[in-house]
């Protein structure tokens, strides 16, 4: 895997090309625009030249309360991915290998590090049965959900497209969101790094320490 430095400005523009139907197959999580590259370099993260506000939003925690995500991730290292609960892949393999990769970390960092999960499928996944799953996976990740305009705003202001619940040609209800997990520095609270749906255990578990402290991996 490579490092890439891609503009703010042209992951947005690529929002509509970052969908993926998780179940589908298809790896089309990344953007479509490199502004700079380093090849060879062996690392899993992708450094943004203009990182990316924190998305402003205020959703609905597992708990039924009011949860303020700017507010209650202030000056804290945070990971934030869109997914939602019934996805058969790619959702709960990125979950569990944040969830593994954490557990690495001395507890003290565990304690620092917020992981937050906002369902794109709120009609489904009530805050009970987000709470229910994330339970399963990390009991310490913070879990969201709202009304779905507001979710897909916010995931639009980090150039992640998002598409209303809908049946596939089998029938079955899918959800097509982009995959990309972002970090967001304790310094700074601005997304400088995103991670694609290939990302495994190792690469987490070797970046992890660095952006608890806010430094490029």
């Amino acid at each position: 895997m490579r490092t890439k430095t891609f503009a703010a400005a042209a992951l947005l523009a690529a929002a509509a090309l970052t969908l993926t139907a998780c179940g589908g197959g298809d790896d089309s999580s990344g953007p479509v625009s490199v502004v700079s590259e380093e090849a060879g370099s062996g690392k899993a993260g992708t450094v943004l030249d203009q990182p990316f506000e924190k998305p402003d939003l205020v959703l609905t925690d597992t708990h039924g309360k009011t949860y303020d995500l700017r507010k209650e991730t202030a000056g804290r290292p945070t990971l934030i991915y869109f997914g939602y609960t019934h996805c058969p892949d790619v959702c709960p393999l990125t979950m569990n290998n944040i969830a593994v990769a954490k557990k690495q970390l001395p507890k003290a960092e565990q304690d620092k590090l917020r992981v937050v999960f906002v369902t794109t499928d709120p009609g489904r996944d009530t805050p009970a049965e987000l709470g229910k799953w994330l339970n399963g996976i990390d009991s310490q990740f913070v879990g969201l959900s709202g009304n779905f305009a507001t979710v897909q705003a916010g995931a639009r202001t980090l150039g992640i497209s998002i598409e209303p619940t809908k049946k596939d040609k089998n029938g079955k209800l899918v959800s097509v969101h982009g995959t990309q997990v972002f970090a967001f520095s304790p310094k700074t609270d601005r997304g400088y790094l995103y991670y694609g749906e290939d990302t495994t255990v190792d690469d987490y578990t070797k970046d992890l320490p660095k952006i608890i402290k806010g430094e490029n991996p």
